[in-house]
C-alpha cells in the first residue's frame, strides 16, 4: 500500500521532536545535578550524548528527504488507476475525466463541470505550466484519467500529474527525416486510451501502444506504406476493441483511408480506402494510376454513435489540389463525411460537401452528433461547419440532407446550396493568371474544434473571413514533393478577420458573433461547459472565456504564444481545471483555493 506524503512528513516531524525532547531533558538534568557538585562529570556526559546524536540527526534528516521524494513519486505514478473500458469511452456528457480528443464520442466538447461559471470566471488563475522542449508548436488536446494527464509533442508522449503539472513519465522517439508538408512539421494532436494502454500516431504514420502506467512501448505498427508522402498528425479514436487511425498527405499525392487496428495485438482489422480502385463506384474520376495519388486523407479523428453503431469520419481534398482537369467528375470520396460500420469498415452512406473541389476545402472538420428537436421533430443530427463556408445539418441515420446555412460574408466559389445539398457553382476556379477565391486556402473554418452546449442549445465555432488569389499549373506526381499543382497568394490590401460564432439550431440563425481584434490567425478551437461558458483561443495569443448565452467576454489570459489547439476541462477532488496548449506549453487554470469547496459538477461526478 502506498503511504501518503503527509504520513511521511508527520513521521519525520515526530522523530525530530523525540530527539529534541530527549536532549532538552538531559540538559535540564545536567543543570540540576551540577548544583550538587558533579557538574563537570555530568556536563561531559551530556556533551558526549549531544555529539553522538548529531550523526543520527543527519541520517534521519536525509532519510526523511528520501522518503518524501519517493512518496511524492509513487503517490503520483502508482496510486492513480488508468483503466478505461468501452463503457467509460461511451459515457456522455463529459464529467471529471476527458477520455478522448473531443472528450466523448459525440464531438460536442460539452463539460458538465460547473464550478467555474459566468459569475466567478474572472478569478480564474494559472495553476501550472508544463513546457514540452521538443517542439514550438503544440496542437494537442490533453486527455485526463483520474488525475493523470496525457499529452503529445511531435513523437513524444508525456504523463503529467494533472494537479501540479509534474512529469510522471516521458516516452520519446526521434522525429522522422525526409517527410513532406504537414508531416514534416511533426505535429501531433493527442492520444487514445483503452484500458491501461495509450495509443499515439507518429509523424511517419506508425501507431504506438504504450503502457499508461510507465510509458513503456508495448508495440509499434506501421500502417501506411507504399508511398513516402504518407504522414500522420491526428489523435487516434478508440471504438470497442479497435483503434481507428488515418493519415495526412492529402496535398501530397497519397491514397486516403481509415484503418482499424486491434487494440490488443496491433493487427489490422479492416481498411476503408477513400479513393475507389479501378472498377469500383466513383472510380471514373481517377483515370490510370491516379487513384493511388487522389488524396482524400483522414487527418482528424471522427465521432461515433454507439446506438447506431456508426463511425462518422471526414475526408480531405482531392489531389492535385488546384488542377481539376486531370480528375473529372465529383472525385469521390474526397471532401466527404463517411458513415462506416466500426466492425467491418463497410460504408453505410456518404455525403460530399464540395464535389470536384478546386480550393482545398477539406471536410476534416468535426462532425458533431446532436440529439434535439429539429423543426418540431426529435432528430438524430450530425452538424458540421465546413471549410467551404456553409454549416450543414444532416440526418445521421441515413445521411439525408436537411439544411445548409452560409456563415461567412466573403464567399464566391458557389452561389448557394440546392435542395439535394449540392453546391450551386459560380464557375470561379484557379487559373494560370490567378483568380480571387473566397474563402481562401485556410478555409472559412478548419480543423479547430467546435462545441455544442446542451443548456443553451447553441453550436459554437470559429470562422475566418478571407479571400486569396488561386493559381493553377500542371504538375506530375513525385515522391518527396507536394502535389498542389501550384498555389495561392495573399491579396494586397485585404485583411483577414476571425469571429467566434454561436449558431441556434432551432432558428437556423446566429445568436451572436464575437469579432477578433487581431488580423493574425490561430487554429484554436472551443469548449463549452455547464457553467454557462465558452472557452477558446483568440487571435491575440490569449485564452478567453465568454458568456455562452450572449458572447460577452468575461476573462482572458495572455499566453504570449500563438494557440493552435483546443481547450478541455477536468476535475480532481473538489477542483475544476481548464487546460489548453499554447506554443510549446500546456497551461492549466483553476479558481483560487478559497473557492474549491464550490460544486464541481452540474451532473454526475464521473
Amino acid at each position: 500500500m502506498d503511504l501518503p506524503v503527509n504520513f511521511h512528513f508527520h513521521f519525520c516531524v515526530k522523530a525530530f521532536k523525540t530527539i529534541r525532547d530527549r536532549l532538552l531533558s538531559e540538559r535540564k538534568r545536567s543543570l540540576v545535578i551540577g548544583r550538587t557538585g558533579n557538574l563537570k562529570i555530568v556536563s561531559n556526559s551530556f556533551e558526549h550524548m549531544e555529539r553522538a546524536c548529531q550523526p543520527a540527526c543527519l541520517f534521519l534528516f536525509c532519510t526523511c528527504l528520501l522518503m518524501l521524494a519517493i512518496s511524492e513519486t509513487t503517490s503520483s505514478s502508482t496510486s492513480t488507476t488508468v483503466n478505461v473500458g468501452p463503457s467509460e469511452l461511451a459515457a456522455r456528457p463529459i464529467g471529471r475525466n476527458w477520455v478522448s480528443y473531443n472528450g466523448d464520442y459525440t464531438g460536442r466538447r460539452f463539460s458538465t463541470l460547473s464550478q467555474i461559471n459566468a459569475h466567478n470566471v474572472s478569478q480564474l488563475r494559472a495553476e501550472w505550466v508544463f513546457h514540452a522542449g521538443n517542439t514550438s508548436h503544440l496542437e494537442v488536446t490533453p486527455v485526463v484519467i483520474n488525475g493523470l494527464m496525457f499529452v503529445t509533442a511531435a513523437n513524444h508522449a508525456f504523463a503529467l500529474d494533472a494537479r501540479t503539472g509534474r512529469q510522471v513519465w516521458h516516452y520519446s522517439r526521434p522525429v522522422t527525416e525526409g517527410l513532406v508538408d504537414d508531416a514534416s512539421g511533426h505535429l501531433n494532436r493527442g492520444v487514445g486510451v483503452w484500458h491501461n494502454r495509450i495509443y499515439m500516431e507518429t509523424d511517419n504514420a506508425h501507431l504506438l501502444c504504450l503502457d499508461a502506467r510507465s510509458g513503456h512501448l508495448l508495440w509499434d505498427v506501421a500502417y501506411a506504406t507504399g508511398n513516402k508522402n504518407y504522414g500522420a498528425t491526428s489523435a487516434p479514436l478508440v471504438v470497442k476493441n479497435t483503434v481507428l487511425v488515418g493519415t495526412s498527405g492529402g496535398d501530397d499525392g497519397v491514397r486516403g483511408f481509415v484503418a482499424a487496428i486491434d487494440a490488443e495485438s496491433g493487427k489490422e482489422v479492416w481498411r476503408f480506402w477513400t479513393i475507389p480502385a479501378p472498377g469500383e463506384f466513383g472510380s471514373s474520376s481517377w483515370p490510370g494510376q491516379l487513384y493511388l495519388r487522389g488524396g482524400g486523407t483522414t487527418w482528424m479523428p471522427g465521432t461515433y454513435d454507439p446506438e447506431l453503431n456508426t463511425i462518422y469520419w471526414g475526408t480531405s481534398n482531392p489531389a492535385p489540389d488546384f488542377d481539376g482537369r486531370v480528375r473529372p467528375g465529383d472525385d469521390l470520396y474526397t471532401d466527404c463525411l463517411l458513415a462506416l460500420d466500426p466492425d467491418t469498415g463497410r460504408l453505410k452512406w456518404h455525403f460530399q460537401f464540395t464535389p470536384h473541389d478546386l480550393f482545398d476545402y477539406d471536410a476534416s472538420e468535426t462532425p458533431v452528433l446532436i440529439d434535439t428537436v429539429y423543426k418540431g421533430q426529435p432528430r438524430k443530427l450530425v452538424v458540421e461547419a465546413n471549410r467551404n463556408g456553409f454549416l450543414y445539418i444532416l440526418e445521421r441515420e441515413n445521411g439525408k440532407f436537411l439544411s445548409a446555412v452560409r456563415f461567412v460574408e466573403k464567399l464566391n466559389w458557389a452561389s448557394g446550396i440546392d435542395e439535394r445539398g449540392r453546391p450551386i457553382p459560380s464557375h470561379v476556379e484557379p487559373t494560370a493568371a490567378g483568380t480571387r477565391v473566397c474563402p481562401g486556402y485556410a478555409g472559412a473554418t478548419n480543423w479547430y474544434a467546435p462545441s455544442y452546449n446542451e443548456g443553451t442549445h447553441l453550436f459554437y465555432f470559429k470562422s475566418l473571413e478571407e479571400c486569396q488569389t488561386y493559381f493553377r499549373k500542371p504538375q506530375k506526381f513525385a515522391e518527396g514533393q507536394t502535389y498542389y499543382a501550384t498555389g495561392v497568394k495573399h491579396i494586397a490590401g485585404e485583411e483577414r478577420q476571425s469571429f467566434l460564432l454561436a449558431f441556434d439550431l432551432s432558428t437556423e440563425k446566429f445568436a451572436w458573433r464575437y469579432p477578433q481584434v487581431s488580423h493574425d490567425w490561430s487554429a484554436a478551437g472551443t469548449m463549452t461547459t455547464a457553467g454557462g461558458l465558452v472557452f477558446f483561443g483568440d487571435d491575440s495569443h490569449s485564452f478567453e472565456a465568454v458568456d455562452a448565452h450572449s458572447g460577452e467576454p468575461l476573462w482572458h489570459f495572455n499566453t504570449g504564444q500563438s494557440i493552435y489547439a483546443s481547450p478541455m476541462s477536468y476535475a480532481i477532488g473538489d477542483t475544476q481545471y481548464v487546460a489548453i496548449a499554447a506554443g510549446s506549453d500546456i497551461f492549466s487554470f483553476a479558481l483560487p483555493g478559497s473557492l474549491d469547496s464550490r460544486q464541481v459538477s452540474a451532473g454526475d461526478k464521473r
